[in-house]
């Protein structure tokens, strides 16, 4: 599929996820088969004030692309001045979220809380759409909550006002991440534009990325959630997709090498000790299953080195 001229392979992408889907964690999951990833939130008022941190989040690496930086805001003014500075960093696309649902978004009217502005979030994208150095793309949700399910109209609006592809997280605001994701709201967005769509929600398993596919005629399967602590999902997808092989979980041991491989990388990348600290949680996703797990998990909170994780790594078999 393409957007904006981009091509992406037709497969599996990796969401944006805050404080989870790191450059560590994209190129993990782009080594195993992610034909696309979308980096964490930028704010567009942290980009443009200078904040630093703000900054680091922008950096891409080699290894990522094709990726789009993902940048998130309530005010035109500063979606297009930050979709401007962006250009520094090399995106192939930008995104804009209108899909976080947590409340220190959402009470500035970022996120979700656009979903009940179809007109200001159309000015946004207009105003991102100006001053960006690539296409531009929209990530929303069925709408704020059951009463108001508008996914379909929000999506024909942004579409209008440059969006180059929507993403639909067919979970509305007031649903956070419970309950079931709605695919026909997926179907239905797509019937109703002409640019790509992307379907998010639910997707596990390569069988469920194939009927995502099947049941909603979606142009890409964006896979959050069901990457934690499985980077190797995106593997099992393509090789389903591409030829129907159906590729077991790692064995123990493996799961244990990839996970070192992930540590080792986030700590190249951020230093051992934050590293190993932002790894706890990723720690407790590679384990789920195991024998084990219940006691390793209870005692992420004492690994503070690599060292102290390969000794854990040696206990997995």
């Amino acid at each position: 599929m393409q957007i904006g001229g981009i091509t992406i392979e037709k497969t599996a992408a990796l969401a944006p996820m805050a404080s989870v889907a790191d450059a560590a964690y994209r190129i993990m999951c782009k080594r195993f088969g992610a034909a696309y990833s979308v980096s964490e939130m930028i704010s567009s008022k942290g980009l443009v004030y200078g904040d630093k941190k703000t900054a680091k989040l922008c950096l891409l690496l080699t290894e990522e692309y094709p990726c789009a930086l993902q940048i998130f805001g309530e005010e035109p003014e500063f979606m297009g001045k930050a979709a401007d500075m962006l250009k520094e960093y090399s995106p192939l696309i930008i995104d804009i979220n209108m899909g976080c649902p947590v409340p220190k978004i959402v009470s500035n009217g970022s996120g979700s809380a656009l979903m009940k502005d179809p007109v200001r979030a159309a000015e946004i994208v207009a105003a991102t759409v100006e001053n960006a150095p690539c296409p531009v793309t929209v990530k929303i949700r069925a709408g704020w909550d059951k009463e108001s399910i508008n996914a379909v109209e929000f999506a024909s609006l942004m579409e209008k006002a440059g969006a180059a592809a929507i993403t639909v997280h067919p979970r509305t605001r007031q649903q956070m991440y419970s309950g079931h994701s709605d695919w026909e709201i997926i179907r239905q967005v797509k019937n109703a534009v002409s640019v790509p769509v992307i379907g998010n929600g639910d997707v596990k398993t390569p069988m469920d990325c194939k009927a995502m596919y099947e049941q909603t005629g979606c142009d890409l399967v964006m896979i959050g959630r069901g990457s934690y602590g499985r980077p190797w999902v995106f593997e099992q997808v393509r090789r389903y997709l591409l030829d129907g092989e159906v590729v077991p979980e790692p064995e123990p041991l493996q799961k244990a090498e990839i996970m070192l491989e992930h540590a080792q990388l986030l700590c190249k990348l951020k230093g051992e000790e934050q590293g190993i600290k932002e790894m706890r949680k990723n720690v407790a996703w590679y384990v789920k299953g195991l024998p084990d797990a219940a006691r390793i998990r209870g005692n992420t909170d004492k690994l503070f080195t690599l060292d102290d994780l390969k000794r854990v790594a040696d206990t997995i078999s």
